[in-house]
């Protein structure tokens, strides 16, 4: 799987909000994701919501959106190592990624590893037509607290509407698995 991560935490860069008007604390209920607009879109945007927002996850997400169509201009099919015809339809989402502790992301260098980790682990993963680009960003934990945050975004491509769901859903659950410690071929 194509994965990639960059620093866009200066001047007019968009700052990750955790308590923005509208927020909903999946922490205490994971299973709530279900019941969110863009997770009825994309059943597996509810299950990496969940998961990402258990206990045992090292990060909490604040903010989601499902983008069911991508314009052509969007994405590039040779970045989603898809093959020449199978780039027709595609699809995206992110996510944004909030630590548990505020000293886990607390220095640029922690962010960054992180980052680094999991786009090694998804680049051992066989997956073809997808690929995550996660960007560190500067983040309110809560309104009194400054900290970094990383938006995570997947993109993926089919010869239809269906192969991109198809591959969008394996995108998420190799990005899940590799950020949460479990192995992304289950």
């Amino acid at each position: 799987m194509e994965a990639d991560w960059e620093f866009e935490v200066g001047g007019d860069a968009p700052v990750i909000e955790g308590q923005w008007p509208g927020f909903i604390d999946l922490r205490s209920s994971p299973e709530r994701a279900r019941q969110l607009p863009e997770a009825t879109q994309l059943p597996a945007l509810a299950e990496a919501l969940e998961k990402l927002n258990l206990s045992t996850s090292p990060v909490w997400t604040s903010k989601c959106d499902f983008w069911p169509q991508l314009e052509s201009d969007a994405f590039d099919s040779d970045e989603l190592d898809a093959s020449p015809g199978s780039a027709a339809c595609a699809m995206g989402c992110y996510i944004d990624l909030l630590p548990k502790t505020d000293q886990q992301w607390a220095a640029p260098d922690l962010a960054a590893a992180a980052c680094k980790h999991v786009c090694g682990l998804l680049h051992a993963v066989p997956l073809r037509c997808c690929r995550a680009d996660l960007v560190i960003r500067r983040a309110f934990i809560t309104p009194e607290l400054m900290s970094l945050g990383i938006s995570a975004y997947m993109t993926a491509c089919g010869e239809s509407e269906s192969e991109s769901a198809v591959a969008l859903q394996a995108a998420l659950a190799a990005f899940t698995g590799a950020l949460c410690g479990h192995s992304t071929l289950e």
